[in-house]
């Protein structure tokens, strides 16, 4: 069973339903039993890291993701992803949830291309980072496929932890893995048929 964790932030139908169409059981909760007792975790989010942050953690359930992630995978999707860095620069400096190094930024701050719009939304090729194509989150995905991004600020200073980009004048992180600890920049869920090949492949680990 997969836990989708509910601490109300985003749309989370589409989601459970792109995980139930691949036959997956599925809880959206907020209950720590439920978590403890899933066989994965994800986290989604939409919108500012701050409030997100701060509503995840009026739920209880930081202390417990934590634990958890030391024996279960998780994966961080949009700005879920962004949660499980050190910190976010996002109006002002506020902490993640430190699983993963790093920090995120203001996409706009460092594009080459000024004529770039932000937020960065559409589809765009998922670079896999060469030695990490073998990735277990990428056992159905094939080099240059294209996924669905809606973002305005993206993770930096995890290199180490990056297992594919995206190019938008710049390389744009667009999965990370730490231990048992995934993320994605870009939406699975609304990623057409290779989201979904993903989320099978995380249903898998």
């Amino acid at each position: 069973m997969i836990a989708i964790i509910d601490y109300g932030v985003g749309n989370l139908f589409s989601l459970a339903s792109s995980l139930k169409s691949l036959g997956l059981e599925t809880a959206v909760t907020r209950d720590p039993a439920v978590i403890r007792a899933a066989d994965r975790i994800i986290l989604p989010g939409v919108g500012a890291f701050a409030d997100a942050m701060a509503k995840l953690e009026a739920t209880g359930l930081v202390p417990v993701l934590r634990q958890e992630v030391q024996r279960k995978p998780l994966l961080g999707i949009c700005l879920g992803m962004q949660l499980l860095f050190e910190k976010s620069y996002e109006y002002g400096e506020h902490a993640g949830l430190g699983l993963i190094p790093g920090a995120v930024r203001p996409l706009a701050d460092d594009l080459k291309d000024p004529a770039l719009k932000v937020p960065h939304i559409g589809w765009n090729r998922l670079d896999l980072v060469p030695g990490r194509e073998d990735d277990p989150l990428f056992r159905y995905t094939r080099p240059g496929e294209y996924v669905y991004y809606v973002h305005s600020f993206y993770a930096t200073g995890c290199s180490d932890y990056t297992l594919a980009t995206s190019e938008y004048s710049l390389p744009v992180t667009g999965a990370v893995r730490n231990g048992l600890v995934y993320g994605t920049q870009f939406h699975p869920e609304k990623s057409g048929d290779t989201g979904l090949r993903m989320l099978r492949a995380f249903a898998e680990l």
